[in-house]
């Protein structure tokens, strides 16, 4: 056993040596093909179903010494400058269509816009880039049968290649100042580890702003053993005759032309489409409630009642303000961990002053053209309120129904309630004095849409609060979890040859953030099946 830990990890060091520099055409092109360049039919040792977070750590792990299918229905991070700049965030998720656009919309039940990736790289390809691991606790409370040394050993290969020590903007020190003098404490400094108190954590962004993501782990893939077909659209899972086994899967180019890949002999299918597409893929592959199934005239491979229920979305509520003076723009690099249940992170943007948002907003002294937000936001942990997923037909590239029931649960309303009363206090701090403005009242902030109440000690007013300005914070998961549809080497239960990877399989949001996580465990679990596989044709 110790002669194959060495020969992967000995890979495993000298592919963290490879650059993941930005550049105009990375490496991975090489084996990067649109959809329709695929043949009618062709086969593998793996087929992964979505290249995001997890997939593309997953396929480049595999591709080591198996041959690899990585489908992804959306294009190219690298061609897109929005993608690529720490200024481009917003713009992203803003600029949405129903079929290429890096960015999906979507709507909860609850009226709750939210997005997720549709692009290689998945969400960290349009996330903004905070990377911070895993709570201590989560690796048990998961279920998944991990791995305590590939852990560590698939954060720190995630690390070397595209995390960063950020520099801090003066809202982000103004912020870590604040959060230490509300009482957030200690100071821990930069760390990517999760601990109580104010930190810097990593970033994707590098120094000069340029993005990298899950799909610049693909650069030390395996280039003779791996393609990944862009602008495929999978529209179900292939099993046997009996539904025993899963064989294969049938995917749609951008001309409507089918293609099947299928399996080779030992070979899986795994499915890394997160928390929604995992689902919903399930669902319309025969995977799921047996009624609920027939109902939508879907053939049963195997009654599984608990796909897409238990989907959460942990919520996020905030305060934004004008500051007095041109801000640089800054995403996530502090977080403060408090011992009530809710995270506090913060963002900057420039807007110009045609932007609705305050157009009468002059200032002296400063650019004419843009004036500055300041954003304060607090994610509870957990959660615990739990929803679920529905069909909306059963075309794949119409985004089901989801629910999240936010603070159905007593304990998270409360969680928020400790948090928005937290940023009450940091607002009150030395740290915020100078983004206040003078006028003849005194100093005051000038809120861009909802303020805190101004009775904070009152539980109903700030539970109120928390449930009038409810968004998310796009850390939604679950929907194939642990136990419940899949076993704890994420295998499929009832069905061979199908695992779920990705965030779906979470009942709570890892840390403060999960990309950590997620790309850990794409790296963590391609290890495992490499080692596993080893040993059965070994034996």
């Amino acid at each position: 056993m110790a002669s194959i830990t060495t020969i992967f990890f000995t890979f495993i060091t000298f592919s963290s040596l490879i650059s993941s520099t930005l550049s105009q055409s990375p490496s991975y092109m090489k084996f990067v093909v649109n959809a329709t360049e695929l043949p009618p039919e062709d086969y593998f040792d793996y087929i992964v179903v979505g290249g995001g977070t997890a997939g593309c750590p997953l396929a480049a792990t595999l591709s080591f010494n198996h041959r690899v299918l990585l489908l992804e229905r959306g294009g190219v991070p690298h061609t897109n400058p929005s993608v690529m700049r720490q200024e481009g965030f917003i713009a992203t998720l803003r600029q949405v269509d129903s079929f290429y656009s890096p960015a999906e919309a979507f709507s909860s039940d609850e009226g709750v816009p939210n997005a997720r990736g549709r692009i290689l790289g998945g969400s960290s390809a349009i996330n903004a880039g905070f990377y911070s691991r895993a709570d201590d606790e989560f690796y048990n409370r998961s279920g998944i049968n991990f791995d305590l040394n590939l852990i560590e050993r698939s954060y720190q290969w995630i690390e070397k290649a595209i995390v960063f020590q950020p520099e801090l903007e003066p809202w982000q020190s103004a912020l870590r100042d604040g959060l230490l003098q509300s009482g957030v404490r200690p100071f821990n400094g930069f760390t990517l580890k999760h601990t109580i108190g104010t930190k810097i954590g990593g970033s994707t962004f590098n120094s000069s702003g340029h993005r990298h993501s899950a799909a610049d782990l693909l650069n030390i893939a395996n280039e003779n053993n791996i393609i990944v077909g862009i602008y495929a659209i999978v529209e179900r899972i292939l099993f046997t005759d009996s539904n025993k086994h899963a064989t294969g899967v049938v995917f749609r180019d951008t001309a409507g032309s089918y293609h099947r890949a299928m399996l080779r002999k030992q070979g899986e299918i795994i499915v890394s489409a997160g928390a929604i597409g995992s689902s919903h893929l399930l669902l319309l592959s025969g995977i799921g409630a047996k009624s609920y199934l027939s109902n939508w005239g879907i053939p049963v491979v195997y009654d599984s009642p608990f796909v897409g229920e238990f989907l959460y979305d942990n919520p996020r509520n905030g305060v934004s303000f004008l500051s007095p003076t041109l801000l640089p723009h800054s995403l996530i690099q502090v977080v403060g961990i408090t011992d009530s249940g809710a995270y506090l992170e913060a963002s900057s943007s420039n807007r110009p002053f045609h932007s609705h948002v305050h157009s009468s907003f002059r200032r002296q002294h400063s650019s004419p053209v843009y004036f500055s937000v300041a954003n304060i936001m607090e994610k509870i942990i957990g959660p615990l309120s739990a929803g679920s997923l529905r069909l909306a037909t059963t075309e794949v590239t119409t985004s089901p129904v989801v629910s999240f029931n936010y603070f159905s649960n007593p304990v998270d309303l409360q969680r928020c309630v400790n948090g928005t009363r937290k940023i009450g206090e940091l607002l009150r701090t030395r740290a915020m004095a100078g983004f206040r403005f003078w006028n003849w009242r005194g100093a005051e902030f000038r809120f861009v849409g909802a303020r805190l109440p101004v009775n904070q000690s009152s539980d109903e007013e700030m539970g109120e609060f928390c449930r009038r300005t409810v968004n998310t914070i796009w850390h939604y998961h679950g929907g194939c979890l642990v136990d419940k549809v899949v076993d704890s080497n994420l295998k499929v239960m009832g069905v061979g040859s199908l695992r779920v990877i990705d965030g779906s399989v979470f009942s709570i949001s890892p840390g403060t953030n999960p990309q950590a996580t997620v790309l850990m465990l794409g790296r963590h679990m391609g290890l495992k099946i490499l080692i596993e596989r080893h040993q059965k044709t070994s034996a």
